[in-house]
This record gives structure tokens, sequence and C-alpha cells, in this order.
């Protein structure tokens, strides 16, 4: 006969939230009830307290906590605004290489594979002649490369960094910006001088060169083949981790249940 729980459905889930962090998820749902938008004014910290039960010090606190996420801001003679928040802004704060780790910043890399073959229709869209003469420049100061190492990361960055302008979408734009410690984790872990099978890519020439006379269905191509050799490298190292979970003990361990 089994044994009936003491306890049985009388017990609810606690809510381990502070209360400030209640009140900052009730604020935004206030604003969006209130169908809030960029420059209208929010109530004051002595309503929202009343309406809310709790301390000004609370409503203060989080009322601060959407300052730093950029969705609220203060305007003198006028009060509290709501504001669109700069998303590109609030990702860079926290990409922080000594505080990311390695795996974080291999998926911001691989997310960054990604874009660069995902912008072309936008780079086509919106190329100019002038464009087109700056990116050739760029290529024209570049370094020859070896077999092992594809790019210098200053060239790299300045040639990618063009590319995301031409899409004229601000927030890609921006997002340039916050790959940039990614370039550092990818030579501090030695991602660049893993050997690969196949060598075989389009340069930062031969991009430019489908830009000012092809497609933006070849340059997708182009630019998966460009990029192949970083992808192969990322595949490599996510075998070699497999590998080397399978002889830890703990792997050992896993395999055999």
């Amino acid at each position: 006969m089994k044994e009936q729980s003491t306890t049985g459905n009388s017990f609810e889930t606690i809510d381990t939230r502070s209360l400030v962090d209640k009140v900052e998820m009730q604020l935004i749902q206030f604003f969006t009830l209130k169908k809030l938008q960029p420059g209208d004014v929010i109530p004051k910290e002595l309503e929202l307290a009343a309406a809310m039960g709790v301390s000004r010090t609370v409503i203060r606190e989080s009322l601060n906590r959407l300052k730093t996420m950029g969705m609220i801001e203060s305007i003198k003679h006028k009060g509290t605004i709501i504001k669109s928040p700069n998303l590109s802004s609030l990702l860079q704060k926290s990409m922080i290489p000594h505080i990311l780790d390695n795996a974080t910043l291999k998926d911001v890399f691989e997310l960054r594979l990604v874009l660069e073959i995902g912008i072309a229709d936008l780079i086509f869209a919106h190329k100019t002649e002038e464009d087109l003469e700056e990116l050739a420049q760029i290529v024209e100061q570049e370094p020859d490369f070896s077999d092992d190492v594809l790019f210098d990361v200053e060239h790299e960055i300045k040639f990618h960094r063009k590319l995301y302008e031409m899409t004229q979408n601000e927030t890609l734009r921006n997002f340039q910006n916050i790959l940039l410690p990614v370039f550092n984790y990818v030579y501090e872990s030695g991602l660049l001088y893993k050997p690969v099978k196949n060598k075989r890519y389009v340069s930062h020439k031969g991009l430019v060169e489908i830009i000012r006379n092809g497609k933006a269905s070849e340059y997708r191509k182009a630019m998966r083949k460009h990029l192949a050799n970083h992808f192969q490298r990322i595949f490599s190292l996510e075998a070699e981790s497999a590998k080397a979970e399978k002889k830890s003990p703990a792997g050992k361990d896993q395999a055999t249940k």
C-alpha cells in the first residue's frame, strides 16, 4: 500500500522574485496595457507607489532598472517618458569578453556567420558606386594571407563593417560593434589555426566583384564559401569537445547508463 503524501497540493509554488523584480514586470505590463508610445509621459513615482501599494524606494529602483534598459528617460520640466530601447546598445553592454564564457562567444561567432550570409539582399538593394569604390580600396590595402590564416583581424573588421553599413539597417550596423569581441575570441582560442580539409574559399576581392557585377543569390553562395573554413573549424572544435567528453569519467558513466 502506497503512503499518501502528507502535504498533498496544499502548498503553492513560492515566488522567489524580489519585490523590485515584480514591480518592474508590473510596470512593463502597465505600459503595455495603456498602450504608451515613445514620448508619452508615465505617472509620477508617488502615483505609481500608491497604485501598487509599495514604497517610493521600490518604485524608484524599478524605474532605474527600466532606465538602464533604455525603456524610459527623465526629461527636465516634463517628467519621465517612454523611450524606444536601443537593442544593440543593451547587448553591447553585456558583451564583455572576460565575463562571457567561451561557449557563449562561440555562439555569437556562429551568429555572425549566419548574418553575413543573410544580409545579401539588403546589400544589393542599397549598394552605390561609392560603396564599391570604398570596398575596393579596403581590399587593396589588405596583406597577402597564408593558407593557414585567412584574414587579418583589422582588415576583416574593416571590410565586414562596410558590408553592414551598406545594408542601411542601423541595428545591423550597431550589431557589428557588438561582434568585435568575438574576433579576439577567435584568435585567443586558436580557432583560425586548426587545419581544415577544404581550403577553397572566396576572397574579399571576389566578393567585391560579385557585388559589382553579380546577383544577391550569387553573393550568398560566395559568402558561404568565404566563411566555409570558419564553419569547418567550428565544427572541428565541436567534434573534439564531443570526443573529449566521451573519454572523460563522467562521459563514460553516462554512456553506460
